[in-house]
């Protein structure tokens, strides 16, 4: 990496996998949602008591040139991102239902494939969904369902807490700036190492957290100071990034198996042995504050990366902080 840390936060802000969440906000004002919505819009998964505990329901929908370029990966894509974010809030995923558009079943059959191999893998069956084979071109979209008794949320995270990040390390770029640890991986390690974020909350062990999605560590850690009404410090020289990984290009990269966690201090390196007994690189990477920064830190020089209160990221914070 060259040049400045305020130069990098620059590359950071411009980054268009950081700047494609902007139009999350504009989406969800036309839908009149905010923070406070049913369902708590902003977090990995809508959230509804139950008498039993709580309903968790996310869904994706893919690029058409990512679909389009590489079916079968976008099918498996569809599986492994949905199951991540039901893993992010302390869930386990139930069911899952895909929405198919292809020219023919013959163009949509990789795709198929891709999504029936995933499910098959984690364990979650598909259960039903939407296809039409009359479609101008391939495209795809996935939900999913999900239980959890102890949820963790975007909108928790409290000054004084410790940012942890868990990662796998042990994969590659696949296309684009994703990073996948899951295609090589043994079936039931992908299902032992998902079920290690429920298992944590349900010790009330994390206080908020989310699954790191594409606008990489930076942008879910904005998305997470928001959500939360905090400032963020993130310290630079704690993240490790795979062998031969760039810090910039890790910085925004989407990995395959991918939370950012805040928890108290007492219990951060619980929280980090968890994974690493499972061979998942997990470290502090950063302290949560009062205020509205997320600043970058390394090597002793600091740079704002952004002000969410100067310029809303989401715009979907709660009217009053969780930690008040």
């Amino acid at each position: 990496m060259t040049g400045t840390l305020a130069d990098l936060a620059e590359a950071l802000r411009a980054h268009p996998a950081i700047r494609s969440k902007l139009s999350i906000a504009q989406a969800t004002g036309m839908l009149g949602l905010t923070g406070d919505a049913a369902g708590a819009p902003g977090d990995d998964a809508a959230m509804i008591k139950t008498a039993e505990g709580f309903d968790l329901l996310a869904g994706e929908g893919f690029i058409p040139a990512f679909v389009q370029a590489d079916p079968w990966f976008a099918g498996w894509c569809g599986v492994m991102v949905n199951l991540s974010d039901i893993a992010a809030m302390g869930g386990r995923a139930t069911a899952l239902i895909d929405q198919v558009w292809a020219p023919n079943a013959e163009a949509a059959a990789p795709l198929m494939a891709g999504l029936r191999d995933a499910a098959a893998a984690y364990g979650v069956p598909l259960v039903g969904g939407h296809t039409n084979f009359a479609a101008s071109e391939l495209n795809l979209a996935v939900s999913v369902l999900g239980k959890a008794q102890t949820p963790v949320t975007s909108f928790d995270a409290r000054p004084g807490d410790v940012l942890l990040a868990a990662i796998d390390h042990r994969g590659r770029y696949v296309n684009f700036d994703n990073f996948c640890a899951a295609l090589d991986a043994p079936h039931d390690r992908l299902r032992g190492d998902l079920a290690i974020l429920p298992a944590l909350a349900e010790q009330g062990l994390l206080r908020a957290g989310k699954d790191i999605s594409q606008g990489g560590i930076a942008g879910t850690a904005l998305m997470l100071a928001e959500s939360s009404s905090v400032g963020i410090d993130l310290y630079l020289d704690q993240i490790v990034p795979p062998a031969d990984v760039p810090l910039q290009r890790w910085l925004h990269s989407f990995p395959s198996f991918g939370f950012l966690l805040s928890v108290a201090p007492e219990v951060a390196a619980e929280v980090c042995l968890a994974f690493r007994k499972r061979g998942i690189w997990a470290d502090p990477i950063g302290s949560v504050r009062e205020g509205a920064a997320l600043t970058l830190h390394q090597g002793g020089k600091t740079a704002l990366f952004w002000d969410h209160a100067q310029t809303p990221y989401l715009s979907l914070s709660k009217k009053e902080p969780a930690y008040a």
